[in-house]
């Protein structure tokens, strides 16, 4: 029975530490995403994960390691989503619109990660700088939609020549520009561009301008 117990605490000191450094990435997404990496608070961090500044220090080494871990955080969790689409079955045009129409779900439904993104550009990527998990969670969505593209350009359904990074960087744009611009954009044109079905329009409208940019 000694053994049993001597055993089973470590396994739940594992699992206590996985829990609050989960609770303390979650309540900094949240604090990040609102008020950026000069106005987030670490008091307001360890008060929503129902921690203390000292596990911030433990797990994280400080505000700016807490800062990069949720980046990557956000960054994997994309990345992870997007490499479940299962798209290597379907017609190369069909599968990179499947991509795109997936980009578009992902950043409505995760709207810190569109305020992350842009606080982090204000920064001029200063601290994803220093991450060495970044480049190895873009190149596999690179590789996929240079597969799709050389398999279209092989059946001639997508223009030949097409760099796989255009292609990633025009689909996140038309996806996530009207999100991280919605305010001031629903101000100057005095409509608002976050209801549902403003957002159904554009997103049709863009699928359009990729199918015909994509097509041979």
């Amino acid at each position: 029975m000694l053994d049993e117990n001597r055993q089973a605490r470590p396994r739940k000191r594992t699992r206590n530490a996985a829990d609050t450094r989960g609770k303390l990435l979650t309540a900094a997404r949240i604090e990040f995403a609102q008020h950026g990496f000069a106005g987030a608070r670490t008091e307001r961090i360890v008060k929503r994960a129902g921690s203390n500044p000292r596990m911030i220090y433990h797990y994280f080494g400080g505000k700016s390691g807490l800062y990069l871990a949720v980046l990557e955080d956000v960054l994997g969790d994309l990345r992870k989503e997007e490499l479940k689409i299962d798209v290597e079955h379907l017609e190369p045009m069909e599968g990179l619109l499947q991509l795109f129409d997936f980009m578009n779900r992902h950043f409505a439904a995760n709207r810190h990660l569109v305020r992350l993104l842009s606080n982090e550009n204000i920064q001029k990527a200063r601290y994803l700088k220093s991450s060495k998990r970044v480049s190895e969670m873009a190149s596999p969505v690179l590789e996929l939609i240079r597969d799709l593209l050389l398999k279209g350009e092989e059946s001639g359904t997508v223009q030949p020549g097409l760099d796989p990074l255009y292609v990633y960087v025009m689909m996140v744009a038309l996806n996530q520009f009207h999100l991280s611009n919605v305010y001031t954009l629903s101000v100057i044109f005095e409509r608002d561009l976050d209801t549902p079905e403003w957002r159904a329009g554009q997103h049709e409208a863009a699928r359009k301008m990729v199918r015909a940019f994509l097509a041979a």
